[in-house]
Parts: structure tokens; sequence; C-alpha cells
């Protein structure tokens, strides 16, 4: 493959898992650290010509204001993670990375996130206007860097459930009620996955906001041309549950209930404090295990912020499941973890997926991506060993330069 300049578009660019992917990027291009946490780094996928990390261009909006050296230097003080020569060694970087960060929009996504706005989107701009402006702001990164292709990653914050409407399911009629400026169809996420799609940019959304692709937008995607996947990337204590799930079915045993208490500090848990925000969060982690076997035991998934924990996260998950002769067990786990150092290596996965994608020729939604996120689009499959099966299916195709098939679940 000839080398390919790939270009990074953050939404949320100033946020900790955005930062902690540009760091990620700086330090593993002068060699500083390891690709661990990388699903593509594995040599399971190291013949695909995937572009590389370390040549990749960055760049984003933020409806704050504020540098991303700051914002680098917050996270390894707050998380003491980080280990401050490496911080040392990309500060000239993130300097030169500064002036790609413009203002985002924050169009009707709820006060939670609304009150974070250092310039609030005014309601006098129109839902065309705003996307120009962000479709703009695309074109002129592609330009100003040469880049061969640009990967746009929703990585803002939770926004509130989109109510879906008949227009949200048929192109046709959500273009006419983006043309008549009716702005319940739309929240922040929508405006960019728009502007992405009608800019040619394959579109990544890792938050559960259900704005950012619904059917209509994924419509669009396969007809412009552009791959595109999400919701809600699988990190924790879905990625386990995913995992562990499919164990109980093996040995025919009974789930009756599991619980999972969640705990976090990050501003991302200071938003999901807020019910409505929190309640989009829920639904892409309470709906897995019904999928996975079949019926639904009690389960509840609660979230609560504790601002001492900064950007660690803990869940603690009790199971409770019925044996032979009626028996009554237990099952207990305890997950810790960095949430942004846990995001960052699959996002820069995505966006190597992503390029791959296109550079193929494909277009619409990627359900070989299914095992990165908690709520796949697409996807029925749910069992992270059988998501995991279609990545390799893909990579195989790859290999043999075969068109891939439009579902492989």
């Amino acid at each position: 493959m000839m080398e390919r300049t790939v270009g990074i578009w953050l939404i949320g660019a100033l946020g900790s898992v955005s930062t902690t992917v540009i760091l990620g990027a700086l330090a593993l291009r002068k060699g500083l650290t390891a690709a661990t946490g990388m699903v593509t780094a594995t040599e399971a996928f190291s013949d695909l010509g995937l572009a590389h990390v370390e040549k990749m261009e960055f760049g984003g909006c933020d409806i704050r204001t504020g540098s991303l050296r700051e914002a680098a230097q917050q996270f390894a003080r707050e998380t003491g993670c980080i280990d401050p020569g490496l911080l040392s060694s990309v500060e000239s970087e993130l300097a030169r990375i500064e002036p790609n960060v413009v203002q985002g929009t924050a169009t009707n996504c709820g006060d939670a996130i609304e009150t974070l706005a250092t310039a609030p989107s005014p309601c006098s701009v129109s839902i065309r206007e705003e996307i120009a402006r962000i479709t703009a702001c695309l074109d002129k990164f592609k330009t100003e860097k040469e880049l061969d292709e640009l990967v746009v990653v929703n990585l803002a914050s939770t926004e509130p459930v989109l109510e879906f409407r008949d227009c949200h399911r048929d192109l046709s009629a959500f273009e006419s009620c983006v043309d008549r400026n009716d702005r319940s169809v739309v929240r922040a996420s929508t405006i960019y996955s728009y502007a992405a799609i009608r800019s040619g940019c394959p579109y990544i959304n890792f938050t559960p906001s259900s704005g950012a692709l619904f059917p209509a937008l994924a419509a669009l995607a396969e007809r412009e041309g552009v791959p595109v996947m999400g919701n809600d990337g699988k990190t924790g204590e879905t990625l386990v549950k995913s995992a562990l799930a499919p164990m109980f079915m093996c040995r025919n045993l009974e789930i009756m209930s599991w619980e999972g208490f969640n705990i976090l500090g990050n501003l991302d848990g200071r938003l999901l404090d807020h019910p409505e925000n929190k309640e989009s969060k829920l639904l892409s982690k309470d709906a897995v295990l019904s999928k996975i076997l079949g019926y639904t035991p009690h389960s509840q998934v609660h979230i609560n912020f504790v601002p001492s924990l900064s950007d660690q996260k803990t869940a603690w998950d009790f199971i409770h499941f019925k044996g032979f002769l009626g028996a009554k067990m237990s099952v207990q786990f305890v997950w810790q973890g960095y949430d942004s150092l846990l995001a960052a290596p699959l996002v820069l996965d995505l966006v190597r997926w992503a390029e791959l994608a296109k550079r193929r020729g494909e277009a619409g939604l990627m359900p070989h991506l299914a095992c990165y996120f908690k709520d796949p689009l697409g996807v029925s499959e749910h069992r992270l060993y059988e998501q995991f099966r279609m990545l390799t299916e893909y990579a195989d195709h790859v290999r043999r330069g075969e068109r891939t098939p439009t579902r492989l679940s």
C-alpha cells in the first residue's frame, strides 16, 4: 500500500478520551509506548495494510474552549498514570495540533451538556447553516493537511435519548424536516454525522447518543459511499458481560439476576448523573443480556458519579444463577480501569478499520466491527467470541481481495 495520509477528526476534542487518543498516537510515533490494547496491532491483522497510526493527523471540535496541552496535563495530574516524561516529549506536537481544534455545536443536546458550552449554538442559526459550518471545518482540515482520508469519531458527552419518529427511518422525510428547520428531529450528534457523511468522511459513533446514526443517516451513508458504525464503545462491564454470559448458556445454567453497580468520576460520570443523559447509557448497557440469553433475567445497571475517582471507573457485578436440582449459586466480579485508557486504543483501531473500508469502496454500516460496541448497529449477535469471529472473517475477505458480504451477522 502506498503511504496514505489519514486524519482523525475528534468530536469532543478536549475531553479525556480524545486527549488520550492523541497522546497515545504521539507516543507511538516516538516509540515511547507499545500498542497494548489495540486489536489491530496483533498478529492476526498485521498483513491487512491498515493505515499507520504514527502518520495520522489530528483535528476536531469541542463546545468548550481550552488548550489541548492543559487538557493532557490535567488528565495526567488527576489519574497519575501518565509518565511526566512522555507528556514533556510530546508537548510541541500537542501545541501544533491545538489550532486544529475549533468550536463545535451544542444544538439541542440537553441542558446538562449545553451548560458546558463556552459559546452555545445560537438559535438564530438554522440546521442547514450549522451543518454547512461543520462541513466547511472538515473540508478545510482535509485541504490544509492534504489528507487522503479523514475519519470522524464522536467522543462527545452522552446526549439525552432522541425519540425516533417516522422521519428518522426515511431519508427523504428527514431531509424535509431539516429543510423546514425542525430542530426537534436533530441533536448535535445528528449535525456532526450528517456533515461527516456529506463530506465523504467515514464516521464512528463511540457514544450512546441515539441521534448520531439512525436508519435515515445509515441510508444516506450507503448512498454517499461512506462507511459508518456505532453505537457506544464497549470497554468495561459490558465487555465482560458479552464474554461471560455465553458461559452460562454453554453449561445450561439459568441466570436469575444480574445486577451491575458502576461508579466513575470524570466529566462523563458528571453528565450521566443527569437522568435524561443516563437513560441513553442505560439503554445500551441493559439490552445486552437478553439479546445473548434469549430470555430476560432480573437485571439492573446502576451508574453513580463519584468525583474523587476522576477517570477511573469501577463496576461490581453480582450474578445469581440456578443449577442442578434448583441449587442457587452466584458469581461476583469487580472491574476497575481507566475509562479513557481503555477506550483510546479502540478508537485508533476503529479509525484504521474505517479507512480500510472506505479504501475498499464499502459503504453504510460496518457490522464486522460489532465487537467494539455495546449496541452494534445492524447486528443481532452480542456474544463477544462470535462478534470477534465476524472481524476475523472480514479480515479473511480482505486478504483474498473479495467483496465483503453486506451482513456478516
